[in-house]
């Protein structure tokens, strides 16, 4: 691309990150976190073929181009280049790691390495557990070639007659996923499941000889289309859409290394996948898995020591939550501190007989979520409850599906989201009624209600009853749930009207003071081309602009007369950094939060709430987390304007952004248990940020 292009290209600019992900996989990290990554980056690239890639062969099946962008097949190309440059180091590292581990004692065997007491406790095994489940399949003129559900794991197999050896047979075995991914063998041995199976081939096809084998996973197309003008019920149009996900189109063949060609062929043949798209490996299949082992409790040491996200004041005491909110707002950063406080609100509010209405947005919640038992409590107890669960969540529509239906036996209302909108604005609304008014108690944050991925998330959360959010949040909710045209607020902003316009106006009120002007944002994304316009014409007037972009960044930073004075940096560590937060000097207030990354499809096509912050206390708080994070340089990489990232050059002070909180927060909590005061615990933490 032309260097004095300050777009890079979508695809790109994420398999960039998913780099950064794998890069965590080579540093000098405890074994088991390295594993983590390389659980992470199989487990990102799974989606990204499944949605991105084949996104991008439906517009190029489609002949859709636009003009003066790389054209769908130009990205294919790209992307498969990339990837395939790419799986070295995959393989390379897990290697690496698995060699580390061995010497840990912890050890990821294949079937044939295994000591002969062994390999007679996997037979065993196989006869009990893995023979029942497992689904042999002949292919030939009687038996067609099955149907292969989305990330179908399996083992292809070339049979010679025993009574005729000259005869040749193909077959495969389907490997349920209710096995495990590797057989437990204790005493740290793990064994991939297809390779006890590949050695028992013969009571598996009776009368059969292997004469060789692979193992093979299948990825389709999972995106979904849903008409929703067209749905008289959504949630039956959505369990059909669900079913439809297993028969997308077939995007992607994961095969093992091999030698023996015929068996490619034999798939190949049936799958009729774009060879560019074969992808054959030296290393196990389907290792998003890997989370089995690097659960083992008994090698834990091999993990970072755990840490215990922080109750701090004025949640500390047994207080009512009520009470604590009502002495002045609230912000919490999890994970360092503890989401109990938010899921204790909601417990809090079901109990409570002052309490008349809870309101709440529901995007990805556990599986065993305490919130949603919460509201089902209330809706039980006959209070008004409100629950708008977004079932348009991403592989999480049949989870969200469980907890609508089970809100709506209790009895709550259940809004499933706007026609061509998705809700993903994060807010709960308690009223409750104190001395004959009505108190509004508010929760608004950058992250799901989600109390599992609050312990790996940084994310934000806001408690207040400022009278002035009031209107905003009941009128946000009125939106919901019944027809209204309106699509602005006071105080807060909401997509897809507000925050794009609001954002601009900012970024031109900083770009009009020229050199006095200061921009920090911290998202997850940035993507929309107007957002990038605005940003390069505020440094071309001289604003100093520092990006936090965990992942996707379409800002080329550094080109001269455009985007000299952007500085991009990317932080991957320990905690996926999730929240958005803002900062823009000479606007009032000068931070926000926000539910929404800077995309289209965020800032156009969902709804989203971007949050000011008044409270000074407050302000201080989310300028000290950006501080911290812009002066990171172990976990940190910079954008340089060629589109690469690097990690940033470490400075006299090694400083770990991440690892600080986890220390900053553990000395605040040791202050609370002396028995200093609240105030104290305030003076304590603010010393602390300032001497950091």
């Amino acid at each position: 691309m032309d260097d004095n292009n300050v777009i890079l290209n979508r695809e790109l600019s994420w398999l960039r990150f998913n780099t950064r992900v794998l890069a965590q996989a080579n540093k000098d990290l405890p074994l088991l976190e390295r594993l983590k990554f390389i659980a992470i980056y199989c487990t990102n690239l799974d989606e990204f073929y499944m949605i991105r890639v084949a996104g991008l062969k439906s517009l190029y099946a489609a002949g859709v181009s636009v003009e003066g962008t790389m054209s769908p097949l130009e990205q294919l190309r790209e992307i498969r280049s990339y990837l395939k440059k790419e799986q070295e180091n995959l393989e390379n590292a897990y290697k690496s790691i698995v060699k580390g581990l061995g010497a840990a004692g912890l050890h990821i065997k294949n079937y044939e390495d295994l000591s002969d007491a062994e390999k007679a406790r996997a037979d065993e095994y196989f006869k009990n557990y893995i023979w029942p489940v497992i689904v042999p399949i002949a292919v030939d003129s009687t038996h067609p070639f099955p149907h292969l559900n989305n990330l179908s794991f399996g083992i292809a197999v070339k049979l010679a007659d025993s009574e005729h050896p000259e005869i040749n047979k193909f077959g495969m075995v389907r490997i349920s996923r209710v096995l495990p991914r590797f057989w437990d063998g204790k005493d740290g041995v793990y064994v991939p499941i297809e390779s006890i199976v590949r050695n028992h081939m013969e009571d598996i096809f009776v009368g059969y000889k292997p004469v060789s084998s692979c193992a093979f996973r299948v990825t389709r197309n999972a995106d979904m289309v849903i008409e929703e003008e067209e749905a008289d019920d959504f949630m039956l149009i959505l369990e059909q859409g669900l079913k439809t996900r297993r028969k997308g189109a077939l995007v992607r063949l994961q095969i093992e290394q091999n030698g023996d060609p015929a068996l490619l062929d034999f798939l190949n043949s049936h799958m009729h996948i774009f060879p560019k798209d074969i992808y054959e490996y030296d290393i196990p299949l389907t290792l998003g898995a890997l989370w089995q082992i690097i659960g083992d409790k008994e090698f834990s040491h091999l993990l970072f020591s755990p840490y215990t996200p922080k109750t701090l004041p004025p949640f500390d005491s047994n207080t009512s939550m009520f009470e604590a909110i009502d002495k002045g707002d609230v912000l919490l950063f999890h994970p360092y501190e503890s989401f109990d406080p938010v899921a204790q609100l909601i417990k809090e509010a079901s109990k409570d007989p002052k309490v008349i209405s809870i309101r709440m947005t529901l995007y990805r919640v556990e599986k065993n979520s305490n919130i949603v038992q919460a509201l089902i409590d209330a809706a039980n107890d006959g209070k008004q409850v409100t629950a708008m669960v977004e079932l348009k969540a991403r592989f999480d529509e049949e989870n969200n599906l469980h907890w609508a239906k089970a809100l709506e036996n209790a009895g709550a209302h259940v809004v499933y989201g706007i026609a061509g909108f998705k809700v993903h604005a994060k807010l709960s609304q308690v009223i409750r009624q104190d001395g004959g008014k009505l108190k509004f108690y508010t929760h608004l944050g950058t992250g799901n209600y989600n109390g599992s991925s609050a312990k790996i998330y940084t994310d934000i959360s806001y408690f207040t009853c400022r009278s002035d959010f009031e209107r905003d949040t009941t009128t946000f909710f009125h939106i919901l749930s019944g027809f209204n045209k309106n699509r602005r607020l006071n105080n807060l902003s909401m997509s897809p009207m507000q925050i794009k316009e609001r954002i601009i106006d900012m970024i031109r009120a900083e770009a009009a003071q020229g050199k006095n002007g200061r921009i920090i944002a911290k998202m997850n994304a940035l993507v929309d081309e107007d957002m990038i316009k605005e940003l390069c014409e505020a440094s071309s007037a001289g604003v100093q602009i520092d990006l936090i972009v965990r992942g996707i960044c379409c800002l080329r930073p550094g080109v001269p007369g455009k985007s000299e004075n952007i500085r991009v940096r990317s932080i991957i560590g320990k905690y996926l950094e999730h929240a958005r937060i803002l900062y823009f000097k000479h606007s009032k207030p000068a931070f926000y939060i926000s539910s929404a990354d800077w995309m289209p499809r965020n800032l156009e096509r969902r709804l989203e709430l971007m949050t000011p912050i008044y409270d000074s206390t407050l302000q201080n708080k989310l300028g000290e987390i950006l501080r911290m994070q812009l002066g990171d340089n172990e976990l940190a990489f910079e954008l340089g304007s060629d589109g690469e990232y690097t990690p940033v050059a470490p400075g006299e002070r090694r400083i770990n952004a991440q690892e600080f909180f986890e220390i900053y927060m553990n000395k605040i909590f040791r202050s609370m248990k002396k028995g200093n005061d609240n105030d104290k615990v305030q003076i304590l933490a603010s010393k602390l940020l300032k001497e950091s």
